[in-house]
């Protein structure tokens, strides 16, 4: 899988960036044609122009024709000047549009002396470089050469405006295919972020459960030997022993099901008014031997005023124990942890702060993730599924507070949870 991951991840990229290439230089091939039957209706406009000043010129003079030989051969008698400026206007005008053409254009008409015949009104000497020219005199012509320069304005997005609506399309298309590939990367990178959470999860359970029965085995086995069955003494050891570890086992198994109702949104809390004070006092008492053994030191700096909260007693002295455990848990020597309250606002915030192997940013951001367990470094005897701190901050936000983590690798960290006093509760 480790192998098969980047792989795919490779290929996906390869498609899209195939795709989004193919899509640019179908658009650009698109320009490139549009551009083209652009010039080719200004050609086609030009030799309509020439075909109907002749046409004009033979109503005109009302002589019909035999065949277009004898046609062209009369034409070399026309001559610009025996149309009127109204009626070259309104020829150019009409082939223009005929032709689909919407730019603005000028035009002027020209002589083999340059000399103006015909013009439009804002046609200037500068236009003439980039006109487009026709000569509409026949090479029989009895008038020389006449030549008409029709110049445009030309829009540089003219074309683009006009593929607007198909290169938008291919836009928006575009952004589609980049949307999905992004969101098919990261839910595969969710997935395999789960996949090893689950691994990880799959293998603590195993450990933690695996401990306690062994030890429940071999206090049976040990129940069975001839000489611990007359032994009343040896019997009450083993069965408290048993009794013990299976109630190690209930509890872990207990924590797992508590998770399962978190996320299910199916925990129930029983609200009343307590003493925060004294719920911390009183399992800090309970882990004080434990601290001690490890010749560490709990200190308490209660020194909120307000410090009575609407609570679940049960929720709430379990937010204050993990809290407290995970400070032992993870510090490498002698624990040296502190407890402080301090009332802010409407808010009671209680702060552990311990001296533990500290956390960085990416394991901050991470930490209150459910399974999730930061890297303990030399630290192997951190046990535990990575529910905690998952549960603690489910519980403190049932509660309408909040939590939050501060931390340095090495340094230790401090978690603080706001709870909303009972004074400012409103029901």
């Amino acid at each position: 899988m480790k192998r098969v991951f980047p792989l795919i991840v490779v290929l996906i990229t390869l498609s899209v960036l195939g795709i989004i290439f193919i899509q640019m230089s179908w658009i650009k091939n698109a320009i490139d044609l549009r551009r083209q039957q652009h010039e080719q209706a200004i050609q086609d406009a030009l030799h309509d122009i020439k075909e109907g000043f002749y046409d004009r010129f033979a109503v005109k003079t009302g002589v019909v024709f035999d065949d277009e030989n004898s046609r062209m051969h009369y034409m070399g008698k026309f001559s610009v000047n025996m149309l009127t400026q109204a009626e070259v206007d309104q020829i150019v005008e009409q082939n223009i549009r005929k032709n689909k053409i919407r730019n603005k254009f000028e035009y002027e008409i020209i002589d083999v002396y340059r000399t103006p015949i015909r013009a439009s009104d804002g046609f200037k000497y500068e236009h003439i470089p980039n006109s487009h020219k026709l000569s509409v005199s026949t090479e029989n012509s009895a008038f020389y050469n006449e030549v008409l320069l029709l110049y445009f304005f030309e829009d540089n997005n003219y074309v683009i405006r006009q593929l607007s609506w198909v290169i938008a399309a291919s836009m928006i298309f575009t952004v589609i295919i980049i949307s999905a590939f992004g969101l098919t990367v990261r839910t595969m990178f969710t997935q395999k972020k789960l996949s090893e959470i689950k691994s990880d999860f799959i293998n603590n359970m195993t450990h933690e459960l695996k401990t306690p029965l062994a030890t429940i085995s071999l206090a049976i086995d040990a129940l069975t030997n001839e000489k611990v069955i007359h032994d009343t003494d040896k019997i009450r050891y083993y069965s408290s022993m048993i009794k013990d570890e299976n109630k190690r086992m209930n509890k872990q198994v207990e924590k797992i099901l508590q998770a399962a109702r978190i996320e299910r949104q199916e925990i129930k809390l029983n609200l009343q008014d307590l003493n925060a004070h004294e719920i911390i006092r009183k399992i800090s008492e309970n882990l004080d031997l434990q601290i001690q053994d490890k010749d560490g030191a709990l200190t308490l700096k209660l020194a909120a005023q307000k410090h009575r909260v609407f609570a679940d007693e049960v929720h709430f002295s379990n937010i204050i124990f993990n809290l407290l455990d995970n400070a032992i848990k993870y510090s490498k020597d002698a624990p040296r942890i502190e407890v402080q309250t301090l009332q802010q606002g409407g808010m009671l915030a209680i702060k552990v702060k311990d001296n533990g192997i500290g956390m960085n940013k990416e394991t901050q951001s991470r930490v209150f993730e459910k399974f999730y367990r930061a890297h303990t470094g030399n630290l192997h005897n951190v046990k535990g599924f990575g529910l905690g701190l998952s549960y603690v901050k489910a519980m403190v936000e049932a509660h309408g507070g909040k939590i939050k983590v501060e931390s340095a690798v090495g340094k230790g960290s401090t978690f603080t949870c706001f709870f909303p006093l009972s004074e400012t509760r409103t029901d």
